[in-house]
């Protein structure tokens, strides 16, 4: 049975990277008394994977790995007994059964929502929202965002206009999930994200006050993962009969909004591929 676990990571734990977190959550599934699934052959390892790492330094509210398991209670039950043996800064949110042809949550990553606030004890990068707005729009209204992206290898010259997907500055009085303190107003980013594709909000950001003649900072600011996205078109499942039945489900499913004059989301959340286990 394949079952995908969405969780939140918070607090010091936004200084556990991501081999260490792997190695945390596999002792955490033992003390929960998960019954997790083992890879065959000379040593056995817990299957397992990650949708998509996290940065040393950063929180999230939309974690997701799965697992493999050989049986297991209510998804109620589970959060209830994961929770129980987590630490400090970690909770689970979401446990769901996936299809047993389920692709992998790694495969299917396609974007990524963001918050970035500005630490306590720095200056924001606008005193008003509206001006904070404006520069953003402005920002964003260019035809092209040329930026240079380190790789492992070299140094990439790529336009950051066609991976910015939503940008948008939001009031620094309201209640957004953001599990930091902050100074001033927070900017919102949905970009994309995944293993061909990945752009790191931090380079928007570099991107955007290079834009205003603004020395970028990187330590001035706190940075939030809300969600983590497949395209929705992407048929999540291997093997042909369960991709054309998941196909018919989509059109059903597209004809739906379309009957009520809404328009089909052009991502959705990884956990929204799962079901509840009763």
């Amino acid at each position: 049975m394949n079952i995908r676990i969405k969780f939140q990571k918070s607090g010091v734990m936004k200084f556990i990277g991501h081999l260490d977190m792997m190695r945390y959550f596999q002792k955490a599934i033992r003390r929960a008394g998960i019954d997790i699934a083992y890879s065959e052959g000379y040593s056995p390892h817990q299957l397992m994977s990650f949708a998509a790492p996290l940065g040393v330094g950063l929180t999230s509210s939309g974690e997701y790995f799965d697992i493999q398991v050989n049986s297991s209670q209510s998804s109620t039950a589970s959060i209830e007994a994961l929770n129980r043996v987590m630490v400090e800064g970690v909770s689970i949110l979401e446990y769901k059964r996936l299809p047993d042809t389920a692709k992998p949550s790694m495969s299917l990553v396609a974007a990524a929502d963001y918050l970035i606030g500005t630490k306590p004890g720095y200056q924001p990068l606008f005193q008003t929202y509206e001006e904070y707005k404006e520069r953003m729009l402005e920002f964003y209204a260019q035809p092209h965002i040329w930026m240079t992206k380190q790789t492992k290898k070299s140094q990439v010259e790529l336009d950051l206009k066609r991976f910015l997907y939503h940008v948008e500055v939001l009031d620094g009085n309201g209640a957004y999930g953001f599990s930091e303190p902050y100074n001033g107003n927070l900017l919102f980013l949905q970009v994309c994200t995944g293993s061909s594709d990945n752009i790191k909000p931090e380079l928007a950001l570099e991107a955007f006050c290079k834009f205003c003649g603004m020395d970028y900072q990187p330590l001035a600011y706190q940075i939030h993962r809300l969600e983590v996205y497949a395209k929705s078109d992407e048929i999540p499942v291997k093997g042909e009969a369960e991709r054309k039945a998941y196909q018919k489900y989509l059109d059903s499913w597209k004809a739906s909004f379309q009957a009520k004059g809404e328009r089909f989301p052009r991502f959705l959340a990884l956990g929204d591929l799962g079901e509840e286990i009763q």
